[in-house]
């Protein structure tokens, strides 16, 4: 049994992949080729965002978005404290400040209320200047932007969506992509969209910030003059072959994964749902399942059924043990915490992310539900 089963996936789809593999090797376009500026245009009408901006990396997305906004030392940036570290990487990579922020332990999300505590205590000391939002849609449900938004208006900060884990997501029919001021996902392997290597793009729908990013991820070099280059960037393209391999994807992605994954977490909640705390998707709100999470009573039960399992050939992960202020590389920040991370800390001792992908298949699901109940009594 697999975690994420890429090797089904790729028996799936191996004639399309292979075919559009072979036509790009005979073609000679490795790098930001053709197909990269098809997939632009796929992606950014699948999310509904008006320009997409394809680049090395996930993270490389979220660096190249600060630099659009010049965000640097002495600003403050707001994250989720339970979070993977690229989401904080990034901010301290420019020299910002990462002001780590509470999460609602029944989303997993960053917590609106944590949000305006923070905000308000960094205006207060007036050490940092306020600048960007980033609220990270965590194992595939979207972060509560409508009222992260309003906090974003009241206080005249940027929204930088980090929806690596959310690509294909919804709030009431809204795709992920489209809730930031600039908007990033991740392509890497094991997410819901995912290529064969790395990959990652942006999404914005302003013309002037997409002209910027297209010359930032490539050495900031002028459309006009390849030789003349007008910014300061990263070298972050995406090579042409995960470009084919996305936009052989996408259909199947649309039409049959995202829909499987969501039926294939209404049976893990339905069988678990009296043995212990499954996720809960607000009304409206759609994921794209990119971990099944279950919150367990403490570190030592989660532990013990962990082991349980992998004794069983099932494997689990915890996402994540450690949460962000708890990072050696954070202890170099000027300050503590600024709020309670108490829903953060809870998390990091609780949670354990079960196998989930669109090929699970029904007897698996049944194994590994079977074996849950039979552990916890």
């Amino acid at each position: 049994m697999e975690f994420r089963d890429l090797r089904k996936q790729y028996r799936v789809l191996k004639e399309a992949i292979d075919q559009s593999i072979l036509e790009t090797i005979k073609d000679g376009h490795y790098i930001l080729g053709p197909q990269v500026n098809q997939l632009e245009a796929e992606l950014g009408e699948f999310t509904g965002s008006n320009h997409c901006i394809c680049c090395g990396n996930g993270t490389d997305a979220l660096i190249l978005a600060l630099m659009a906004w010049n965000i640097g030392p002495g600003d403050a940036v707001f994250v989720p404290d339970f979070t993977c570290f690229a989401s904080v990487t990034c901010i301290m990579t420019r020299g910002a400040e990462p002001i780590f922020v509470d999460i609602d332990i029944d989303t997993f999300n960053m917590d609106p209320d944590s949000l305006g505590e923070a905000i308000s205590d960094v205006i207060n000391e007036g050490r940092l200047r306020p600048r960007v939002i980033m609220p990270v849609d965590l194992f595939g449900l979207p972060a509560n932007y409508s009222k992260i938004r309003e906090l974003a208006k009241e206080h005249s900060l940027y929204v930088l969506e980090d929806a690596a884990q959310s690509f294909g997501a919804s709030i009431d029919g809204r795709r992920t992509c489209t809730f930031g001021d600039i908007s990033t996902t991740s392509f890497f392997p094991s997410k819901p969209f995912g290529c064969y290597g790395d990959g990652g793009a942006i999404f914005t729908d302003s013309r002037q910030t997409a002209d910027l990013l297209r010359s930032m991820r490539f050495l900031g070099r002028s459309v006009e003059d390849q030789y003349d280059n007008i910014n300061i960037g990263l070298n972050s393209r995406l090579d042409t072959l995960q470009a084919v391999v996305l936009s052989s994807k996408l259909e199947y992605f649309k039409n049959y994964e995202i829909c499987r994954v969501n039926r294939i977490a209404d049976s893990y909640s339905s069988l678990l749902e009296k043995v212990v705390s499954v996720p809960r998707i607000p009304d409206g709100y759609y994921s794209s399942w990119a971990q099944y999470t279950i919150l367990l009573e403490n570190e030592s039960e989660r532990d013990a059924l962990k082991d349980h399992l992998g004794g069983l050939g099932i494997p689990t992960m915890v996402y994540y043990p450690r949460p962000m202020h708890r990072q050696k590389a954070c202890s170099r920040l000027s300050s503590a915490p600024r709020v309670s991370l108490k829903n953060s800390l809870l998390a990091s001792e609780r949670v354990l992310s079960l196998p989930m992908h669109p090929y699970l298949t029904d007897d698996e699901i049944d194994i590994i539900t079977s074996a849950i109940i039979d552990y916890l009594g």
